[in-house]
């Protein structure tokens, strides 16, 4: 890892400090953020304005709804329970089948309707919301990967990470479950992060634990060379979420549905760096440019094919 100051500037990488003062505090209004801290109401934004979202099922907002969590969850082979407010993937609860009232999760457990409901119950004490305030539980549509990335995932759901600046895609990469991650596609619980080329939108190197790696560690598969398929629509939908929530530095997560296509995930006022050791770029680099600017196109349509295009510099 490059870890010397001159390294820092010489490589146009991004440190935190400089991302939350730069960046984040000066593009990203405080009166904004329960627009994307809040998954439910991102959900709802969405679905206002558009934009394609995994289907909700349920909401199971107080303790005593969960009485009923079989009776909410109705005939639903397989579904997501997550919290309206968590960070980082906690409390995520990936259901992959079911029989009666037991279900088997994405990891191979099977729990009981009684461990599902409890896991439910600490949901809404808050056990996994930012700032361990009390939360709601959202049920919803469980998505099926796309079988282009079949090879390169273990179990979970892999999804595309967006950086978005000025409403303009500036960054991308693709994070792949691992065993470690239990299925997840999350950086800090051991998923693999893959870096996609703006332009063609082909996968290039891999980050596993803050280290450059070229397979998936439980696969095997070679992690570069993977064209991943509508790749400007992709963009153009990264580009559209700014629209959605007025954030000037934002991280847009993007699943890919084998039946539904793509689907916006979540969003992100905060989004990590780790997407640079990624890419194999800083990040710095391709937001002064576009800092720079006196304007930026309106549509995003137009802002998506300006960051492919300052992608080619």
């Amino acid at each position: 890892m490059i870890a010397g100051p001159g390294a820092l500037h010489r490589y146009g990488l991004l440190g935190m400090n400089r991302r939350n003062g730069d960046f984040i505090q000066k593009y990203n209004p405080r009166r904004l953020y329960p627009l994307v801290d809040n998954k439910l109401l991102t959900k709802q934004l969405a679905v206002r304005a558009g934009i394609a979202v995994p289907k909700l099922y349920a909401v199971v907002e107080i303790q005593h709804q969960v009485r009923d969590l079989l009776e909410l969850i109705g005939d639903e082979e397989d579904f997501v329970i997550k919290p309206a407010q968590g960070s980082g993937g906690k409390g995520v609860l990936v259901v992959t089948g079911r029989a009666r009232d037991r279900f088997r999760l994405s990891s191979g457990n099977v729990l009981t309707i009684a461990e599902v409901s409890h896991h439910v119950s600490n949901i809404l004490s808050g056990m996994h919301s930012l700032g361990g305030k009390p939360d709601i539980a959202m049920i919803e549509y469980r998505v099926k990967f796309d079988r282009l990335f079949e090879k390169l995932s273990y179990r979970g759901v892999p999804d595309i990470r967006m950086i978005v600046f000025r409403g303009v895609p500036v960054a991308a990469m693709v994070r792949l479950p691992t065993r470690m991650s239990d299925g997840k596609a999350n950086l800090h619980q051991g998923a693999v992060g893959v870096g996609v080329d703006l332009v063609t939108g082909t996968t290039v190197s891999g980050v596993w634990r803050d280290k450059i790696v070229d397979h998936h560690p439980d696969t095997g598969s070679p992690l570069a060379g993977t064209v991943i398929p509508h790749w400007d629509r992709l963009c153009e939908l990264g580009a559209r979420c700014y629209d959605l929530v007025g954030l000037g530095y934002l991280g847009c997560d993007i699943v890919l549905d084998r039946d539904l296509g793509p689907l916006v995930l979540e969003l992100n006022a905060r989004p990590g760096l780790n997407i640079q050791l990624a890419d194999g770029e800083g990040l710095l680099a391709k937001l002064r440019p576009i800092e720079a600017l006196q304007e930026v196109p309106s549509s995003p349509e137009e802002r998506a094919a300006l960051g492919r295009l300052l992608a080619r510099k």
